[in-house]
């Protein structure tokens, strides 16, 4: 037993000593690995040594690297700088305000669709921004409205439930009522931009949309009038001098006759007032709700302010300094109008004749 307790003992003690040597070498090998990491923290590593020809390379291309970025950052900047200048300095394109009308007559009706598709064509080649706003009687809309809605263009349609006999139409006051409806729209809601009444029978250049968009006030152009069945031509526009309107005539080509009038600074000093075809000019929208609108005319007379197309065909023979030749010398004729023969309006389909 006492061999037995002994050899116990000398286990123990072997035990012993051997954990101490253990902790003794993690000891003195953390003490190592701290040493070293410690002193390897303050030697340059060769990657990044100033001194070596490598990193110079490295750091010097980095840094053309982020020069040139710095670079092209600031020609971007500058760039977008010098656009958005130029695009503040140049005047934005005005909206064009295209009014057309429409008539209720049957045989009107047949064409309407193929003329209405032809104009939307004409007006997507025109650089936006341009609203076009179509006018016509009430029981002619739903088909309209499908087929403007196709067109992609920015369109407001309007109608009125007024009806006009044959004759009335006949004479113009159902498209004289369309347009002062189209006027009074563009008054109330203050479309500013420049208007320009065309008609389904308008062929343009294209060109002549860009010259509209250069109106200040009033602009004015030769308009060649053409008759369905007629071999006769009629030019109706503006008289220049140089660059300046002077007056207004009206050319027969057929007969090569010429009839001037209202030449001089406005109507009033010419032989007589000039009738001025709605076709034939444009004006910047603010006149519809001028002031001085209101003034011009007596309080017994309420329907001459009233009348927007009349007020505006008066104010543009006022004062000729106010009117752009289009195009600026008014050498060229740029809208050609066909009109349709006239025909009476026929009665609905509800008598019981056979």
């Amino acid at each position: 037993m006492g061999s037995a307790a002994l050899d116990h003992a000398g286990v123990r003690a072997k035990k012993g000593s051997g954990g101490s040597q253990l902790w003794k070498k993690a000891l003195l090998h953390s003490s190592l690995c701290f040493v070293m990491g410690f002193f390897t923290g303050f030697a340059p590593s060769s990657v990044s040594d100033w001194r070596s020809p490598a990193a110079g390379v490295e750091s010097s291309h980095v840094l053309r690297t982020l020069h040139s970025a710095g670079a092209v950052n600031r020609s971007l900047l500058a760039q977008g700088g010098a656009v958005t200048g130029d695009a503040l300095a140049a005047t934005p394109r005005p909206l064009l305000v295209v009014v057309t009308t429409t008539e209720s007559t049957p045989t009107a009706s047949g064409e309407r669709a193929a003329m209405l598709t032809r104009m939307a064509h004409a007006l997507r080649l025109v650089p936006p921004p341009l609203l076009w706003v179509v006018v016509e009687a009430a029981p002619d809309v739903p088909a309209t409205a499908r087929l403007l809605r196709d067109t992609g263009l920015l369109y407001r349609h309007l109608t009125y439930k007024d009806n006009f006999t044959a004759a009335e139409a006949a004479a113009g006051k159902e498209r004289h009522h369309q347009r002062n409806a189209a006027l009074e729209h563009i008054e109330r809601h203050r479309l500013a931009g420049v208007v320009h009444l065309a008609g389904l029978g308008d062929v343009f250049e294209l060109r002549f949309f860009d010259q509209l968009r250069q109106i200040s006030t009033f602009g004015a152009w030769a308009v060649a009038r053409m008759s369905r069945g007629e071999r006769k031509v009629l030019v109706q526009g503006p008289a220049c001098s140089a660059s300046k309107v002077i007056g207004w005539f009206s050319r027969d080509l057929s007969s090569s006759t010429t009839v001037s009038t209202g030449t001089g600074s406005g109507a009033g000093t010419g032989s007589s007032t000039p009738e001025i075809d709605v076709h034939g000019f444009a004006f910047n929208s603010s006149v519809l709700w001028d002031p001085e609108r209101w003034g011009r005319y007596p309080t017994s007379e309420p329907d001459k302010s009233q009348d927007s197309i009349r007020f505006v065909q008066q104010v543009v023979t006022e004062d000729y300094s106010k009117v752009k030749g289009i195009p600026s010398d008014c050498s060229e004729i740029m809208v050609w109008r066909v009109d349709a023969p006239s025909s009476p309006r026929q009665t609905p389909r509800n008598n019981n004749t056979r």
